[in-house]
C-alpha cells in the first residue's frame, strides 16, 4: 500500500486552493462531534444526494479514494467527501456546468482509450491513466500557447480542490491524518530559549 504523500504524487502537483461557498457550520471538520463511545460510533448513512444521480455520486467516490487513497488512515469517500462535494457542487452552478461536462468525458475517455464504456469498469492502473492526463491538461492550461480541452482541465482542478478541501476539513483528516489537537490546552508556555527574550 503506498503512502499518502506517493499517492498524491500519481495524480500530479496541480496546485490546490480552499474557498468555502458556506458558513463553517456545514464544514464536516467544524461541527461539534460527539464525546465519549458515541464518537466511535458508525456515522448514519449519507442522506440522497443533493445534485449528483446515485451513478454519478459513485464515480465521484471513486475519484475521490484516487485523490486521496486509503492508506494507514481512511481515504476521501470514508471521510464522507462525496457528500461534501454533491453539496458545494448543488450550491454553485459554476460547478454544475464543469461536473455536468467532466463526469461524461471520464466515460468517453474510458471507451476511447480502453474501449470500455465506463470509468468504473477500469482497473485502478487504467483510472490513474485518466487521472494522470487530466491532470497534465490541467498543468498545460496554465501554460500560456498550450493547446488543451479547457473543460478537462477545470474538471480536474475542481475534483482535486474539492477533494482536498472536504478531506482535510472533516474529522478523519483534520484528527487522523494531520493529528489536530485543538480542543488541548497548554497549562504554561514553554520558556523562551533567545537571551533578548
Amino acid at each position: 500500500m503506498k503512502s499518502r504523500r506517493e499517492a498524491l504524487k500519481i495524480i500530479g502537483a496541480v496546485g490546490v486552493t480552499c474557498a468555502f461557498p458556506f458558513s463553517a457550520n456545514e464544514l464536516y471538520g467544524q461541527h461539534v462531534h460527539p464525546s465519549g463511545e458515541a464518537a466511535f460510533q458508525e456515522a448514519k448513512p449519507p442522506s440522497a444526494p443533493r445534485f449528483f444521480t446515485p451513478a454519478e455520486l459513485l464515480v465521484i467516490s471513486r475519484l475521490t479514494d484516487l485523490i486521496i487513497p486509503p492508506t494507514e488512515t481512511p481515504g476521501a469517500a470514508a471521510a464522507g467527501v462525496p457528500q461534501y462535494i454533491d453539496l458545494v457542487v448543488n450550491e454553485d452552478p459554476k460547478l454544475q456546468g464543469i461536473f455536468r461536462q467532466g463526469l461524461p468525458r471520464l466515460d468517453a475517455m474510458s471507451e476511447s482509450r480502453f474501449s470500455s464504456s465506463a470509468f468504473l469498469q477500469l482497473t485502478e492502473a487504467q483510472q490513474i491513466e485518466i487521472l494522470t492526463s487530466l491532470s497534465e491538461a490541467a498543468e498545460q492550461k496554465a501554460r500560456p500557447k498550450q493547446n488543451v480541452v479547457g473543460s478537462d482541465a477545470a474538471f480536474f482542478k475542481a475534483i482535486k480542490s474539492l477533494t482536498a478541501d472536504g478531506y482535510y476539513t472533516s474529522r478523519i483528516g483534520l484528527l487522523q491524518e494531520l493529528g489536530y489537537n485543538g480542543d488541548t490546552y497548554l497549562a504554561a508556555f514553554p520558556e523562551s530559549r533567545i537571551p533578548e527574550h
